[in-house]
């Protein structure tokens, strides 16, 4: 549905950083990606040459800013840039994930939100299997402040 060059257009992560390669569905309230890149050697979220479960957190967080950026776009605007300020509830169902052969797929859905804060949670599967799962706060800027 959507290209990771459409998603690198609306976040602020590019080139390697950019987590996601697909979007596969979303609407105002949920979004479904899916990604091919955690087996990747030039990964730059890996050390020692392994790439630890804990980075799916930031595949999430970067679900909810594509899925932000979609929103705002559907609104006939910008995305307002996003600091994540807090982790809760994440659950790691594994160590690693760079020897999972085939795709991530992760759902993310809005939980709350206002004016300058959204709250997410997400969950990232392989294969049917859950790796990952937890809920993201982020606080959001008006687009165009410093």
């Amino acid at each position: 549905m959507l290209s990771r060059e459409q998603i690198e257009a609306m976040i602020p992560h590019k080139g390697g950083m950019c987590l996601w390669d697909e979007v596969v569905e979303w609407d105002a309230r949920r979004i479904a990606l899916r990604a091919d890149n955690h087996r990747g050697a030039a990964h730059p979220l890996r050390s020692q040459d392994r790439l630890r479960a804990v980075h799916l957190c930031e595949y999430g967080a970067q679900a909810m800013a594509v899925h932000g950026g979609l929103r705002a776009r559907a609104r006939g605007g910008d995305a307002s840039p996003g600091l994540l300020v807090a982790l809760r509830g994440v659950q790691l169902h594994v160590s690693y994930i760079d020897a999972l052969p085939g795709a991530l797929e992760c759902e993310a859905e809005v939980l709350a939100e206002g004016e300058g804060s959204q709250q997410y949670a997400f969950r990232i599967r392989h294969a049917g299997d859950l790796l990952a799962e937890g809920r993201a706060a982020v606080m959001l800027q008006a687009v165009g402040a410093a």
